[in-house]
């Protein structure tokens, strides 16, 4: 064998392409006419977590790109480990050697001898080639004195290799960013504001005041009223309006894992964290992060989002170093965070850093003035998402049952109720009906006036019971079963409801909508 030509000859295929899978398929071709080689394997050492990653493997009869982490033993750990061990082992039998022995079950090699070379560049360790062929015994000095000729051509192919491979993540990521950027920024330019010159007049000076300031907001309200809709129009109107807007609903994220999400983690920093990761905090970088519904923050979360607000700097999981991050903050809850505060349930220094300019939003039933509005806008909106040839018309009475119903759910009941109301009736005219048996805020006579009367003196738990059942029967038309009825409203079995309703004397069901209809006709006359 002539050294000087084998050299070459290898050094031509293993530079050949920035594809280590094709790369490594163009030097078996050629060692197995001069080496005992059946398979190739291309593995990086872990050493945080004490795993092999097996990033590549080549045969005879084909290749294939793998991401397989092979936890090692304490014993294969300290082989690795331990100082002067040469860059190319003979491993001839996979049972006497720790690491091989778990690599060989892990991926499902048979009996065989392996050639091992680390390979470094420059000091540093990259990762290991491993050449393999059945039986035992079948390597020899003389095989790895000619596998040792390539450390140097395997080590720049193979750091050449990683370095594409991230920068082609780096492009991944970036591409990444950008859709999830337009997504959002779709999602906000298609949130109208309605109400702003009505219902949301004096909240909307109020934005239009703090919007261009990197002050923090905090915005408070009911569930649906579009504060998330609101903290969008903030980042528009301010000058960070051309970076990102990320959004973190902290009480959909389980506690496990809010600071993965928040700060990012580093790879290795946990089981399965095979890769870095940016949390939000480091995606928002210039731009505006808005933690929608910061109550429901668990206190050892608060305490580390309040070096962030404080410092301006995160450190990912498992991560050494701080980053700075250059965001502003906008924060929503519905709920009582000063109570929460005072019973020791969020953090005072927490609530002093994020209260510094409160915007209330009120509820949909204090501006009712922008119900026909917004439901002009969803219609127009739902006739689209629901590919209907036509927007439905209105019934008489239509907006007047919608403008004296309470809404507990806001503008997303709203926005639900119109959309029900489209897919049951899709050419009109739409006249919500279901809501008749919503409680009237300015008392007109109704079919169930005696619900929402409020009783001179105590009442037994018998009649309790009754006013509640028969309140929510009016909420589902006298429907007692099915996931709108009243027994899952109850929260309990339909058997159980109607038998505690015929025991009271309650109508349900068709009878009740029978009595509704007669009362009304007799009422009318």
């Amino acid at each position: 064998m002539d050294e000087n030509e084998f050299f070459r000859q290898m050094t031509m295929r293993i530079c050949s392409s920035l594809d280590m899978e094709t790369a490594l398929r163009r030097s078996l071709d050629y060692l197995v006419d001069v080496l005992p080689v059946e398979r190739i394997f291309l593995h990086l050492y872990e050493k945080k977590v004490g795993s092999i990653q097996t990033i590549a493997e080549v045969t005879i009869a084909g290749s294939r790109i793998l991401d397989k982490v092979t936890p090692l033993t304490r014993e294969g750990r300290a082989s690795l480990e331990r100082p002067g061990v040469p860059n190319v082992r003979i491993v001839n039998r996979p049972d006497h050697d720790p690491v091989m022995k778990t690599l060989a079950v892990a991926l499902g090699i048979p009996a065989s001898s392996s050639l091992l070379m680390r390979l470094v560049i420059e000091g540093e360790r990259l990762g290991t080639l491993a050449l393999c062929v059945s039986g035992l015994d079948c390597y020899t000095e003389e095989h790895a004195r000619l596998l040792a000729l390539l450390n140097e051509p395997f080590a720049m192919a193979l750091s050449n290799a990683l370095t594409h491979q991230q920068v082609l993540k780096l492009k991944d990521m970036l591409t990444d960013d950008n859709r999830y950027l337009h997504q959002e920024l779709f999602s906000l330019a298609g949130s109208e504001i309605i109400g702003m010159d009505f219902g949301l007049k004096e909240v909307m000076e109020m934005v239009r005041k703090v919007a261009p300031l990197e002050s923090p907001v905090l915005l408070l309200g009911d569930t649906g009223v579009g504060k998330g809709v609101m903290a969008g129009a903030i980042h528009r109107l301010s000058g960070r309006s051309r970076g990102p807007f990320i959004t973190v609903n902290s009480g959909a994220i389980p506690e496990t894992l809010i600071d993965s999400e928040l700060f990012g983690h580093e790879k290795g920093a946990f089981t399965g964290a095979i890769e870095q990761k940016r949390g939000r905090f480091e995606r928002a970088n210039q731009g505006t992060i808005f933690l929608d519904e910061i109550g429901e923050l668990p206190l050892p979360a608060q305490i580390r989002m309040l070096r962030v607000l404080q410092e301006r700097v995160i450190e990912r999981v498992g991560g050494a170093s701080s980053i700075p991050v250059d965001i502003r903050i906008i924060a929503a809850t519905h709920r009582d965070l000063h109570d929460m505060v005072r019973t020791g349930r969020f953090r005072e220094d927490l609530w002093f850093r994020i209260n510094v300019f409160p915007i209330r939003i009120p509820p949909l039933r204090e501006r009712r003035e922008d119900i026909p509005s917004l439901l002009y806008y969803f219609m127009n909106k739902k006739a689209g998402e629901l590919k209907l040839p036509a927007i439905p018309g209105l019934s008489p009475g239509a907006v007047d049952r919608l403008m004296n119903y309470d809404w507990p759910g806001n503008v997303r009941e709203l926005e639900n109720v119109v959309e029900r109301e489209m897919i049951l009736d899709q050419r009109g005219p739409l006249a919500f009906r279901g809501l008749l048996q919503a409680a009237p805020i300015n008392n007109t006579v109704s079919g169930d006036q005696e619900v929402n009367k409020h009783p001179e003196g105590p009442l037994d738990l018998d009649e309790v019971g009754a006013r509640h059942i028969r309140r929510v029967l009016t909420m589902t038309r006298g429907i007692v079963h099915g996931p709108q009825g009243a027994a899952a409203r109850l929260g309990i079995n339909p058997s159980t409801l109607r038998s505690r309703m015929k025991k009271l004397g309650i109508l349900y069901g068709k009878k009740y909508r029978q009595d509704l209809t007669c009362r009304k006709n007799t009422l009318l006359k």
